[in-house]
């Protein structure tokens, strides 16, 4: 299947895009069918064409969410603007409370393991009159090998 989307070229920190039509299991910069234009975020120009645009528009071509913003924002379609989804980069400070939450998280299961009657750990619930009486046990045990 074809689709219509932008291939990222320029130097760094400033890019430059190329509006591709691809095989949609090609990579972006890779082999294309025809190129339909091209486009300058920082000058906001942009250079397509449009009669090509149209025409593999009415092949049934897919356009990408921005390409398809841009064609709006140029006049070439109608309609309403598309959300365009960007993944969120993950901060240091995330990477590093990450390792520290899971230390708490293993530490919490450890103590909650220790205090838990036997029968906690098959995921029954029990009385609190149960493990009351189990909490006595516990501490009555210590007691009377003091007391031998």
């Amino acid at each position: 299947m074809l689709t219509i989307r932008f291939a990222r070229v320029g130097k760094k920190n400033k890019p430059q895009f190329k509006i591709m039509l691809q095989e949609h299991t090609i990579a972006p910069g890779g082999t294309h069918v025809e190129v339909l234009g091209s486009y300058d975020p920082h000058s906001k120009q942009a250079a397509l064409k449009e009669e090509r645009i149209k025409y593999w528009i009415g092949q049934g071509v897919k356009i990408s969410d921005t390409a398809y913003n841009l064609f709006l924002k140029q006049g070439i379609l109608t309609g309403e603007k598309r959300k365009v989804k960007i993944p969120a980069k993950k901060t240091e400070e995330a990477v590093a409370e990450a390792p520290a939450a899971g230390k708490t998280e293993k530490v919490k299961k450890e103590t909650a393991d220790a205090t838990a009657p036997v029968a906690a750990s098959k995921k029954e619930e029990i009385p609190i009159e149960q493990i009351k009486l189990e909490e006595k046990k516990v501490e009555a045990k210590p007691e009377e090998k003091k007391a031998e």
